[in-house]
């Protein structure tokens, strides 16, 4: 929808300055973990985004995703719907934190129930961030005509939708792999990369739905 922020109190913070926040947080969680996680262990990529739970920099990813969970639990959007969907992206975001993921090797069974547990979850926030640019930030307000930058945020939001979507689809693709393959294509660390593209995007389309970019009128 178009948007123009009216005041605001003082403690209370702006829609569009949370956009940003959280468009932020996306854009430069992937960079953060793998340069930190080589400056503080010399350690190479991880298996995944999560993976980093195990490395140095497990208070900077679980502080990460903290920090997205609060803020998807306080969005207000536009009507139910909005809230409804980032309440349960926030949800979603609290188990991606307090559940970790199965680490590579030797993992107990307390482990691995968090594993699942924690597969959920990322699945279930993955969706919702995707339904967000797809469905939620494309619409206009039905007395108004979109204008011209708000057609070109929504063709920002359906590639950050897509692109969410494509990357979950190929991470389930990568679990099915035979068994032959899996030591080679892990070397490439897919799930990895597959997760930073969904967190980019996820990132650069809630910056764009804070006016950071494609702003009306510039």
């Amino acid at each position: 929808m178009n948007e123009t922020p009216g005041p605001v109190n003082s403690l209370v913070i702006s829609p569009l300055v949370l956009r940003r926040a959280l468009g932020c947080l996306g854009l430069a969680l992937p960079f953060v973990l793998a340069i930190g996680g080589f400056l503080t262990d010399g350690t190479g990529l991880q298996s995944s985004i999560s993976g980093y739970y195990y490395t140095g920099m497990r208070d900077v990813f679980v502080g990460a995703v903290c920090a997205i969970a609060v803020f998807l639990l306080s969005y207000k959007g536009y009507g139910p719907e909005d809230d409804h969907a980032g309440s349960l992206a926030g949800v979603a975001a609290v188990g991606l934190a307090l559940f970790p993921v199965t680490p590579d090797s030797d993992p107990t069974a307390r482990q691995k129930l968090f594993g699942y547990v924690h597969f959920l979850c990322a699945a279930l926030f993955y969706l919702y961030l995707a339904r967000f640019s797809l469905f939620l930030f494309t619409k206009t307000g039905k007395d108004k005509a979109p204008t011209r930058m708000k057609l070109r945020r929504n063709a920002v939001y359906k590639a950050c939708g897509y692109a969410i979507l494509t990357a979950l689809v190929l991470v389930a693709a990568v679990g099915l792999l035979p068994a032959r393959l899996i030591p080679e294509v892990r070397r490439l660390e897919p799930v990895f990369w597959l997760e930073s593209l969904a967190v980019i995007a996820f990132g650069l389309s809630w910056f764009t739905k804070g006016q950071a970019i494609l702003k009306d009128g510039s």
